[in-house]
């Protein structure tokens, strides 16, 4: 992909800014149950379960152009497997404290909840920032700022306490969280495209067994319990459709007409597929990861990623997207900040609004100003060249 693609930092950016809209609506009540996430036991798609998977989507869509940028660099294979590798580390890590943050039993913690989390997201900026991009920082400074930043994780993770006094739990791995889970299947699914490249038959191959590997994870085996050959195959699914379109949208971005017909064939395939799947495997849910919700999430992630290419790379209309641009840029940094940003609020006794601010639609527009606030503040820091990259 030589020239770049708008619309992919376009989809990126809507993507991050309604994750950070539905991620806060634990603060709010009384909202349309429609938005909200549905419970593991309904069989329903609320508009917050649709977040997720579009934003993996996104995530396995960039990946043939970033390995294309990187090749075009001139760096080798072996190079670019490195890069992935610590870049699905760092997610990994970070995912890891952001689980274990959010089962902190306070009593038993020497500092607040809130502190420990505030030290954590400034050890992520000291070991993850954008150095390169901030310039005016020797690698002797950057190592060291880098070392107090892990030193600082450490001690985080030596003093965390959670559970109850007869029963103290320590940090461990409970889940991965959303960026662990994107670790992986950006991991995984970046190697092997790495491999096979932008040859569309053995890319789809590796959707469809990616689905295949799915399917059997709700296939009752010994003892009823199914096996699980890796970490939620509907994560690897998901981005390696979003790789496919990567691939279809380098082969067809010369031929516009056909790319649309491509993706809107596909948008429809994948909503149908879904819908004919859902009496039969587990119908509708995104706690329980079933194959419908899967589907008919990445066939929604298609017709909207072909809405926006529409609009932004063929209309060359993008004057809409300029107020969250940074959340197409600063990706990370967006996603991190919110954790900073509510214990500061904590802090300050604000976290618990009165009504009518936190109830109804007057709570959700908060939300939402609550988004444009964050994506604001990581364009603020990167005008002061700030920013997490990985």
């Amino acid at each position: 992909m030589s020239n770049r693609i708008k619309s992919i930092d376009a989809f990126r950016a809507i993507t991050m800014l309604l994750m950070i809209f539905v991620n806060d609506f634990w603060t709010l009540s009384g909202i349309p149950k429609w938005l909200e996430h549905a419970t593991a036991t309904e069989d329903f798609i609320g508009f917050s379960d649709l977040i997720f998977p579009a934003f993996l989507f996104i995530v396995g869509l960039s990946i043939p152009l970033a390995v294309a940028a990187r090749r075009n660099k001139g760096f080798s294979n072996r190079h670019i497997a490195t890069h992935i590798v610590f870049r699905a580390l760092a997610l990994l890590v970070m995912g890891f404290f952001l689980v274990n943050y959010s089962n902190i039993t306070p009593e038993l913690m020497p500092i607040s909840k809130a502190f420990w989390t505030s030290l954590m997201v400034v050890a992520f900026f000291l070991v993850w920032m954008d150095y390169q991009y901030l310039g005016k920082i020797t690698p002797n400074v950057q190592r060291t700022l880098q070392l107090v930043g892990l030193l600082l994780l450490l001690g985080l993770a030596l003093i965390y306490r959670s559970g109850s006094e007869a029963a103290i739990a320590y940090i461990q791995i409970r889940w991965w969280g959303i960026l662990g889970l994107i670790g992986w299947s950006y991991l995984l699914n970046s190697l092997i495209f790495l491999f096979v490249g932008h040859r569309l038959l053995f890319v789809t191959i590796l959707f469809l067994v990616f689905h295949l590997l799915h399917l059997q994870e709700f296939i009752p085996l010994g003892e009823g319990r199914p096996i699980r050959l890796i970490i939620s195959a509907s994560n690897y699914s998901c981005v390696s459709a979003g790789v496919l379109a990567g691939v279809l949208l380098n082969k067809l971005k010369l031929y516009p007409k056909r790319l649309l017909i491509v993706f809107f064939v596909l948008g429809l395939v994948f909503l149908l597929y879904g819908w004919e799947l859902r009496p039969f495997w587990g119908g509708f849910s995104k706690i329980r990861a079933t194959p419908s919700w899967t589907l008919v999430s990445i066939g929604v992630s298609y017709l909207t990623f072909l809405i926006i290419y529409v609009l932004v790379d063929v209309l060359n209309w993008d004057a809409w997207t300029r107020p969250i641009k940074s959340a197409g840029a600063q990706t990370l940094t967006c996603y991190v900040l919110p954790y900073l940003i509510y214990q500061i609020l904590v802090f300050l006794d604000l976290i618990d609004l009165p009504n009518p601010i936190g109830v109804g639609g007057i709570g959700l527009l908060k939300s939402f100003l609550f988004s444009f606030a964050i994506i604001g503040l990581a364009a603020l820091l990167n005008r002061y060249r700030i920013r997490l990259k990985v």
